[in-house]
């Protein structure tokens, strides 16, 4: 089935730029005859391609960038198509043919954990009626009812007759037949792929060094571009000296980018920067060259006690309970802005003519950058398209931002026919990024004469997300993005239950662009939440595991993560000496998780020994990627804790690399053991949860061993030494 779908250019940017497009297309593998590709005349639908070898080739939509969705989703597929997991290999459609045949594949978006949560159920019924035409197909040449046929690792059998025949024997008989409906899932218990330690699909060409990011590609007499862009974000371009570098070796232009950029386009890239660095610009600041991150924290902080807030969650009356309680407990915690640094700056290669744009880059949402592209191309989307690769980090920074994209595409008009490769340097990835919001929270609890908890009121200030990138998600000017992990229900509720409860947020949007950082706002406000209940648990001299457990009676399963890693790390019995311990938990991203912390300091110096982890995300695909994912996240999360900070002076970010934006060593990486405990029925994230909970169980086990509370980040501002 083709279709050609009529939609404007900038419906589909606004579209695709969220977590991707609601058309309400109906799904061609569901309702029309499978559509044989030139060059694939064994194209069972658009899922699966079975050729005469038995290889069989599963299309991806989403995005691969280390955390395992490709293998994940290929699973899935291979799960219900009953093929032989050793003859599997994936590719990616293009965003392009994706709305030629009607949003088949349905979102290219990759982010938010949702890759394999959010496209498990269409990607299944790929497979399962991709099977069931290769079964039809051999039943028909046997003569036989396809019912009395079963399928089985690329195999298909007829018990009755002894006869077999394979996939590929009747791919192309099969690629000619209806598509079925009513076609049923397997129950999860009858799984044989999904659920299995399969090992990944991208492994070996990384290890070998086949696989060909965007920062590698090379095509026939390509130039190569390199930018710079006014260092205080809102500033602009006054004037450039293009005489100075003109004749400078394999210079071929100099080029105005949008009005805030100039960029260098040569033979060679180390020849379009050094010809860059000689470039003498004069760029208008404009008002923001005067702001400073003492500015911003100001800025800030007065969102603590304004009148005016947006509310994400109470119940009770939060105020008056305060001003009856025994006691009360206060905290002001904060949290900085943090880069993305992806370990491959942003970059793509575009080729623009007058009638037809193509662009290869590094994408988290293929749909975006598509929109992104046929924007700068000055094209209809049907004469773009876009050539996804495998991505050299994404972390949300390569997800609603194209902005790479857009300057490719602009630079490439200049060059009309010829290919023409950006690649932003590390300083300017790192000076111009789309940074962790930063927030300030103000925590206040009321405690009985028992200590327990009578009233839980907090206050955030700070950054919108959506404000800054998509303000027609807001909701009545509400970011609900910033109450992750204080909502009252659903994939990012509050874990505990409170008879008085009230959560708002006063919105601070200084000039600093915010992005979706990995994990995004469960990050802080789990440090926030879960390190003021360690302090309401001190206060009320009581066990910091019974403290939260005897809150959570209405919350089982993040009960059940809790009690697994305190069991599994030995809460309540005494740890080695000179090692302390710390606890927190949430639910982001659709799964509970949890951690146990367990630390030392020695002389004011934190080592972190050991952390113990659990996750509930309902179904598990693959559990070592789960494993992996964990691991993973914690370099990320505790990264971000230890080290992670971007300051602003005259306006502009002073982080320009590795070198004053760290992450940890691999000496640094405590020991991580994972417990998977999938409980069914739902299907959460994998790749943030644990982030959120990583930096709070290693500053509850910091206070443990040092009695002394860090509430602002990185952890590199704090003397641990003796009083």
């Amino acid at each position: 089935m083709t279709m050609t779908i009529d939609v404007t250019r900038r419906g589909f940017m606004i579209g695709s730029a969220t977590a991707g497009l609601a058309l309400g297309f109906q799904v061609p593998f569901l309702t029309g005859r499978a559509h044989a590709q030139a060059g694939y005349p064994e194209e069972i639908n658009a899922w699966v391609v079975v050729r005469p070898d038995e290889q069989v080739i599963i299309r991806i939509a989403r995005s691969e960038m280390g955390q395992g969705s490709l293998t994940g989703l290929a699973q899935l597929v291979a799960e219900e198509l009953e093929c032989d997991w050793a003859n599997v290999t994936t590719e990616y459609p293009t965003p392009a043919t994706n709305l030629e045949r009607g949003r088949v594949w349905q979102s290219y978006s990759t982010g938010g954990s949702r890759g394999i949560r959010e496209s498990h159920e269409y990607v299944r019924m790929g497979g399962a009626t991709a099977r069931e035409m290769l079964i039809l197909a051999a039943a028909r040449e046997w003569g036989v009812p396809p019912g009395q046929c079963r399928a089985s690792k690329g195999v298909i059998t007829h018990a009755a007759s002894g006869r077999s025949t394979t996939f590929g024997k009747v791919a192309e008989a099969a690629s000619r037949l209806e598509v079925p409906t009513g076609v049923q899932l397997k129950d999860p218990k009858d799984w044989s792929i999904v659920g299995q330690s399969v090992k990944r699909l991208d492994t070996a060409e990384k290890v070998t060094g086949k696989q060909v990011y965007g920062a590698d590609l090379k095509l026939p007499g390509m130039l190569n571009a390199a930018i710079r862009q006014c260092p205080v974000f809102g500033g602009t371009l006054r004037s450039f000296d293009e005489a100075a570098v003109a004749s400078m070796p394999g210079v071929k232009k100099i080029v105005r980018v949008d009005d805030n950029a100039v960029a260098v386009v040569a033979d060679h890239w180390w020849q379009a920067k050094t010809a860059l660095d000689a470039l003498p610009i004069v760029w208008d600041e404009g008002e923001h060259a005067k702001v400073s991150s003492a500015s911003i924290a100001a800025f800030i902080e007065e969102g603590l006690t304004a009148k005016q807030a947006f509310v994400g969650n109470s119940n009770g009356d939060a105020e008056a309970a305060l001003a009856k309680a025994e006691r009360t407990v206060e905290a002001v915690y904060s949290y900085p802005y943090q880069n993305h640094a992806t370990m491959e700056p942003m970059n793509a290669t575009a080729v623009w003519t007058e009638d037809r744009c193509e662009v290869w880059c590094p994408t988290q949402n293929g749909e975006a950058a598509l929109a992104a592209a046929a924007e700068a191309a000055g094209l209809p989307l049907q004469q773009c398209d876009v050539h996804k690769l495998h991505l050299g980090g994404g972390f949300g920074r390569r997800g609603a931002f194209h902005d790479y994209v857009r300057q490719a595409v602009g630079i490439a008009r200049e060059f009309p026919g010829t290919p023409v490769k950006l690649l932003w340097s590390r300083e300017e990835d790192m000076t111009h990024g789309m940074y962790h919001p930063i927030t300030q929270a103000k925590l206040t609890a009321g405690l009985d004469a028992n200590g327990d908890v009578t009233a839980f009121r907090v206050r955030i200030a700070g950054q919108s997300i959506l404000a800054g990138v998509m303000p027609q998600r807001l909701s009545n000017g509400a970011d609900m993005v910033a109450f992750q992990c204080y909502l009252p229900q659903g994939e990012h509720s509050i874990g505990y239950s409170f008879p008085n409860l009230l959560v708002d947020h006063a919105m601070r949007n200084p000039h600093v662009p915010p992005g979706f950082w990995r994990g995004v706002n469960a990050n802080q406000n789990t440090i926030y939440t879960e390190c003021f209940m360690d302090e309401l648990a001190h206060a009320a001299g009581k066990d910091p595991l019974e403290f939260r457990l005897k809150l959570m009676g209405n919350h089982p399963k993040n009960a059940a993560v809790l009690r697994a890693v305190a069991e599994r790390a030995g809460w309540g019995k005494p740890a080695a000496d000179g090692i302390f311990r710390g606890l927190a938990h949430c639910t982001a991203f659709g799964s509970h998780t949890a951690a146990c912390a367990e630390v030392s300091v020695t002389n004011g110096q934190v080592k972190i020994h050991r952390i113990v982890a659990a996750t509930d995300c309902g179904y598990v695909v693959n559990p070592q990627q789960v494993e992996a994912q964990v691991e993973g996240s914690f370099v990320y999360g505790l990264s971000a804790m230890l080290y992670g900070e971007c300051t602003v002076a005259d306006g502009r970010i002073e982080q320009q690399n590795f070198d004053s934006y760290q992450v940890m060593l691999i000496a640094e990486m405590p020991e991580v053991e994972t417990i998977i405990m999938p409980s069914g029925g739902f299907w959460g994230g994998v790749g943030e949860p644990t982030i959120a909970v990583a930096a709070p169980a290693v500053l509850n086990a910091i206070f443990a061993a040092t009695g002394k509370r860090i509430r602002d980040l990185p952890l590199t501002k704090h003397d641990l030494g003796a009083a």
